[in-house]
């Protein structure tokens, strides 16, 4: 657990911290799509190496939706196709919002997040324009930073020393709060405080004691 006291910058996942996530249900929509059972598909998403290409952005949406009916064998239009890539994005709570513009009132505050175009259009068209009126999650950061731009992912080093270099903070000052254990053990490797984000309230019971 950090040391609060010399936290001065905190660095936020997006799926499974300040978004809610649940891959199992694109998993469902994959398995319902191609007609393979769960369990195949889970194997297939896990080992597959387009998905952690497309994060990095080393394939663009086209290349991606390609690989998708490659990998589970279906036809699906692009809108199909979409909609049980995005079934796994679940939505925001409204506090975890309001958490991080308190938050930005006492800390440098950021976010770092693995994902994709696809993804990120959907949270910003589907997600918080129609419900909190924003068209992006800028204002809630003082920068924002995603893999598919980057062209770099967690848990790599190189990630995370580009966020520390471009704002200079220092590790021991930092705080990372990831729900992913590789990611976690990533910043730790560089001397990053670290806050495993197990379940979804995690971050609202650590900043609320």
């Amino acid at each position: 657990m950090a040391q609060a006291s010399s936290v001065k910058n905190l660095i936020f996942d997006l799926g499974g911290v300040i978004l809610d996530l649940s891959v199992d249900h694109t998993l469902q929509s994959f398995s319902d799509l191609s007609g393979l059972e769960k369990k195949k598909v889970k194997e297939l998403f896990i080992s597959s190496p387009g998905f952690l290409e497309y994060e990095k952005g080393l394939i663009d949406d086209e290349e991606f939706r390609s690989f998708v009916r490659k990998l589970y064998n279906v036809t699906a239009d692009d809108a199909a196709l979409d909609a049980s890539w995005n079934a796994m994005l679940r939505g925001i709570p409204q506090q975890k919002l309001d958490l991080l513009l308190s938050l930005k009132n006492k800390f440098n505050v950021y976010l770092l997040s693995n994902t994709n175009t696809i993804h990120l259009n959907y949270i910003h068209d589907k997600i918080l324009l129609p419900h909190f009126q924003e068209k992006s999650l800028d204002r809630y950061f003082h920068k924002t930073y995603y893999s598919h731009l980057m062209k770099k992912r967690k848990p790599d080093a190189d990630i995370f020393e580009q966020v520390l270099e471009e704002n200079r903070l220092a590790p021991q000052e930092t705080l990372f709060l990831d729900d992913n254990a590789d990611n976690i053990a990533g910043a730790k490797a560089l001397g990053i405080q670290t806050v495993h984000v197990v379940t979804p309230d995690v971050i609202m019971d650590y900043f609320n004691d």
